[in-house]
C-alpha cells in the first residue's frame, strides 16, 4: 500500500467557490486529483453576506471534488480576502536569557507569538505575522538567525489584519458544511505560490490578482513579502457597468465581457456589432464592440490606478525598492483581451500573465493552469509545503494528529486505486481490536495458570 500526502484548498470567492484536491508526484509537480466548482451567490467582495447560500455553495463544490477524486474530504485550508483586509509593518524583539546557546526555532516562535498579542483596532484580529529581516544584537539584515549566538533577537514583521466577524463567518460556513477548518491564508499569498518564481521574488515583483469582487496585491522584494493590499472591486464592477450601459441582463453582460470584451478600445472598429437575443420574444439588441471596449477600458483603468497607488505606497520609486521583475497578473480578470499592454501603459512596468503551468503535472494542456484557478492551486501548494501536517499512519490505530499543525490533514491514497478512507480505516480498526482481544485473553490465561 502506498500512501501520499493530500491537500485540499477551498477558494471562497465572489463569483465562484472552488474545492481542489492535490498531491505531489515523484517529479515534485502538483497532481490535481479532483476539482469542484459552484457559483458563489452568498459572497460580496470577498465577504460572506448570506450564510445559508454560502454553506450550500461550499457543499456543492466539495461534493463535486469528492466525486472526481474518489476521496472523502474532511479538512480544508481556506483562502481569505475582502475589503476588510489591511496590513501593517511592525518591529519587535525579545531578550534571550540563555544567550550561551544558539538561537533556535523556539526563539523565533516566541517572537512571533509576542507579535500576535498586539492590540488591534476594535473588531480586528491578526491573520498572518510574516517575518522579514532579523537583527541579532548589533548585526542587521539577517535572513535566517537560527544557529547564531546572540542575546537580543529583533525582527521586522509584515502583519496582515482582518475583521473578526468576517473571518468567523467564513469559518462558520466551512464547519456548517461538514468540514474542519485546518487553516486560513491570505489569497494573494496563495496566488503568489502558484504563479511567481523564486527569481521574480528576489528581483522584486508585484502580483495583481483580479478576481470577481476584489483585486488582491502582493509585493515581494529580496524574496520577502513587503506589501499586501486588497482593492474592493474587480471583474464584477466591469460586468455591472456593461449591464447598466447596454441595458441587458447580468448573464449576457458577463458573456459579452468574456467573449468579445477588450481593454483597449482602439482594437475595435465602429462597424463591429454583436447581436444579443431579446428577452421573451423582444427584438434582438445590437451592441457596438467599440462601445463595449470603452466601458471595459474605463473600469480596468480605475483598477490599475489603484494598483499604481499601492505600488507607490510600497515605495517603488526608491532605487533600492525597484521592482525589477515588474508586474504579474492573474485571476479571472487577467484574461481580458489586451489587458497586458494596457497595464504596461498605465503602470510603466513590464507585465506578464501568471499561469501555474510550471507547478502542475500536465498543466500545459489542461484548463487547471488557467489564471482563474491560481488561488486554489496556491492553497494546495501551501498545504503540501507546510512541514506541520497531519500524518497518515499505516498502523491500525488510525492517523496521527499533530496538535500544532496549522494546515491540511493528509489523506490516504493508493496509487492504483482510490479507496474510501473511512470504510477502510474502520475495517482495519475492527480487525486490530479483535486481534488484541485474542492476545489479551491468552495473556490472562497464562497468568492464571502461573498462579
Amino acid at each position: 500500500m502506498e500512501y501520499q500526502e493530500i491537500a485540499i484548498g477551498l477558494d471562497v470567492g465572489t463569483t465562484k467557490i472552488v474545492a481542489m484536491v492535490g498531491r505531489r508526484n515523484e517529479y515534485n509537480k502538483i497532481e490535481i486529483l479532483g476539482i469542484g466548482k459552484s457559483k458563489s451567490i452568498g459572497v460580496h467582495r470577498g465577504v460572506v453576506n448570506n450564510i445559508t447560500q454560502t454553506i450550500e455553495a461550499i457543499r456543492e463544490a466539495v461534493s463535486e471534488a469528492e466525486h472526481s477524486s474518489g476521496l472523502k474530504i474532511k479538512e480544508v485550508i481556506v483562502g481569505i480576502a475582502g475589503q476588510h483586509i489591511r496590513s501593517l509593518q511592525h518591529n519587535d524583539y525579545i531578550t534571550r536569557l540563555d544567550f550561551e546557546n544558539v538561537i533556535s526555532q523556539k526563539d523565533i516562535q516566541k517572537l512571533i507569538d509576542q507579535v500576535h498579542k498586539l492590540i488591534m483596532q476594535p473588531g480586528e484580529e491578526i491573520i498572518h505575522v510574516l517575518p522579514q529581516e532579523y537583527k541579532v544584537d548589533s548585526q542587521a539584515e539577517i535572513g535566517e538567525p537560527i544557529g547564531m549566538y546572540g542575546s537580543r533577537l529583533e525582527a521586522n514583521f509584515h502583519v496582515v489584519v482582518g475583521q473578526i466577524s468576517s473571518i468567523r463567518n467564513i469559518g462558520r460556513c466551512v464547519k456548517a458544511a461538514g468540514l474542519n477548518l485546518a487553516g486560513m491564508t491570505l489569497e494573494p499569498l496563495a496566488s503568489a505560490e502558484a504563479v511567481l518564481s523564486t527569481e521574480e521574488r528576489e528581483a522584486g515583483v508585484a502580483l495583481v490578482d483580479i478576481g470577481g469582487g476584489t483585486t488582491d496585491i502582493a509585493i515581494f522584494k529580496d524574496n520577502i513579502i513587503r506589501h499586501t493590499a486588497v482593492i474592493p472591486f474587480g471583474g464584477n464592477v466591469i460586468t455591472e457597468n456593461i449591464k447598466t450601459d447596454c441595458l441587458i441582463i447580468e448573464r449576457q453582460a458577463e458573456l459579452l465581457k468574456i467573449k468579445f470584451g477588450s481593454a483597449w478600445p482602439g482594437e475595435n472598429k465602429e462597424t463591429e456589432i454583436v447581436c444579443i437575443p431579446g428577452l421573451r420574444g423582444r427584438d434582438p439588441k445590437e451592441i457596438s464592440l467599440k462601445h463595449l471596449s470603452q466601458i471595459i477600458h474605463i473600469r480596468v483603468c480605475e483598477i490599475l490606478e489603484q494598483v499604481n497607488i499601492e505600488i507607490k505606497n510600497y515605495g517603488n520609486e526608491e532605487q533600492k525598492k525597484r521592482l525589477i521583475a515588474g508586474l504579474v497578473m492573474t485571476g479571472g480578470g487577467s484574461q481580458l483581451q489586451h489587458i497586458r499592454p494596457l497595464t504596461e501603459y498605465v503602470t510603466g512596468m513590464d507585465v506578464r500573465i501568471g499561469y501555474s503551468n510550471e507547478h502542475i503535472a500536465g498543466g500545459e494542456n489542461g484548463i487547471i493552469s488557467n489564471p482563474e484557478y491560481a488561488t486554489s492551486i496556491g492553497l494546495v501548494i501551501k498545504g503540501l509545503g507546510d512541514k506541520k501536517k497531519y500524518l497518515c499512519n499505516t498502523a491500525d490505530t488510525g492517523h496521527k494528529h499533530d496538535e500544532n499543525s496549522e494546515f491540511i490533514s493528509t489523506k490516504y491514497y493508493n496509487k492504483n486505486r482510490r479507496l474510501n478512507y473511512e470504510e477502510d480505516h474502520k475495517k482495519k480498526k475492527n480487525k486490530t481490536k479483535s486481534f488484541l482481544e485474542i492476545w489479551a485473553d491468552k495473556f490472562r490465561k497464562i497468568l492464571n495458570d502461573t498462579e
